[in-house]
């Protein structure tokens, strides 16, 4: 997208339609997750995996060298600076749509492990004083440190 850039004016406005394309395709995510329906959230990884990492590359070129956007006209970057506050926040909202989603599904796997648990029979000894074993059956259905 932007390794091609032909001067600082170019380079701005390549970054800024890739700012606006990867927070869009995180907006799309976010609603998936919001929506508990993570399997569309996964069709995106792929094209989002690949714009964050030519974003990353780019951002840190800049950062090295902010000569390569400063001759941009100044309209040019208030707009790359609008279109990075957007990315932001649907990072935010992102983080948070992952937060919930990753509860969720400790809250699910927890419970199903509960409930193996409770559904194992308890050993029993053998003879007229035998009595159920103790013990917790979770160790080996739930790892608690995962």
């Amino acid at each position: 997208m932007t390794p091609d850039a032909k001067n600082a004016s170019d380079r701005v406005d390549q970054l800024v339609v890739l700012t606006e394309r990867l927070t869009g395709l995180m907006a799309q995510q976010c609603q998936a997750f919001e929506q508990r329906r993570p399997q569309d959230a996964a069709a995106l990884m792929e094209e989002m995996s690949r714009l964050a990492n030519i974003y990353r590359h780019e951002s840190a070129k800049i950062r090295q060298s902010p000569g390569l956007i400063e001759t941009a006209p100044l309209e040019q970057r208030a707009r790359l600076v609008r279109a990075t506050e957007a990315f932001d926040a649907v990072l935010a909202r992102q983080g948070r749509a992952l937060d919930a989603a990753r509860s969720i599904t400790e809250g699910l796997v927890r419970a199903i492990a509960e409930d193996v648990a409770a559904q194992r029979s308890t050993g029993t000894g053998y003879g007229p004083g035998a009595a159920p074993q103790g013990g917790d059956a979770r160790a080996i259905t739930l790892n608690k440190r995962a």
